[in-house]
């Protein structure tokens, strides 16, 4: 029996990368899945993986997340699914890159849109069926980059939208005790996806500059991600809440 048997969980972001990962993992150990994402095919390639390896998931998909009126229809159809819901992963999230001065404010509103109002309305529009279910958990992906700097890229608007997702957890855990709802955050450093790699190329000076700051050289696989998220979500970690877990090869160390 797995660790998550019998739990329901929302994944934000599910149509490849993290998203994609965590809904095998999740439902390896025993989660039934509710996915959702902006891409249609490729959120349902998902499912049928997750299904092929003898999972369940529901795919929810084209949803806007920066939308509240769509993360709203969203959450109480996730709630359907299954009959409740148990664990709400926010993986999902959207972020321009540029140096001060010349980052515009269009591109500033947009990372904070994309990477602070996602898990904000996501976690607004689950909590009463959290609170419904008697209890839960919240996982936020957050970054490495909400607690130091990076060059490359230039992030500033990712270092404060990260920085108020760690914030916004320990707020969600302090507001959802009374209900049995945990909050915790994941920071991670650079993980290569599918698509990260893919936009690299055989660039290797920004592959190094890019790993240069971890102890390890090197980014992280998204399963090393993913299997700390799936024992948060579990009742082995019940005792955890308010925290942020660095999982960053060592780049926040010095």
């Amino acid at each position: 029996m797995g660790i998550l048997e019998g739990k329901v969980i929302l994944v934000t972001g599910t149509a490849g990368g993290m998203g994609r990962v965590a809904s095998l993992v999740f439902a390896r150990e025993g989660a039934k899945i509710v996915g959702c994402d902006i891409q249609t095919e490729a959120n349902e390639e998902t499912a049928d993986l997750v299904r092929r390896a003898g999972g369940e998931m529901t795919a929810i998909a084209p949803v806007d997340l920066t939308d509240p009126d769509q993360v709203h229809h969203l959450a109480d159809r996730a709630a359907a699914a299954y009959g409740g819901l148990d664990v709400v992963y926010n993986n999902a999230a959207m972020q321009r890159f540029g140096a001060m001065p010349d980052f515009s404010v269009e591109d500033w509103r947009a990372t904070e849109a994309g990477e602070l109002d996602i898990p904000f309305f996501v976690s607004k529009y689950t909590w009463p069926h959290l609170v419904r279910r008697g209890g839960g958990v919240i996982i936020n992906v957050a970054s490495e980059a909400g607690l130091i700097a990076g060059s490359t890229p230039p992030m500033v608007a990712h270092t404060a939208a990260n920085a108020g997702v760690i914030g916004m957890t320990r707020q969600l855990a302090l507001e959802g005790a009374p209900h049995g709802i945990r909050a915790v955050a994941i920071s991670p450093g650079p993980v290569l996806t599918p698509a990260s790699d893919r936009d690299l190329g055989d660039n290797q000076a920004a592959r190094d500059a890019i790993v240069s700051k971890t102890l390890l050289k090197r980014f992280a696989k998204p399963e090393e991600i993913v299997e700390l998220a799936a024992f948060l979500a579990s009742d082995r970690a019940s005792y955890i809440t308010g925290a942020n877990y660095s999982v960053d090869g060592g780049a926040s160390a010095w």
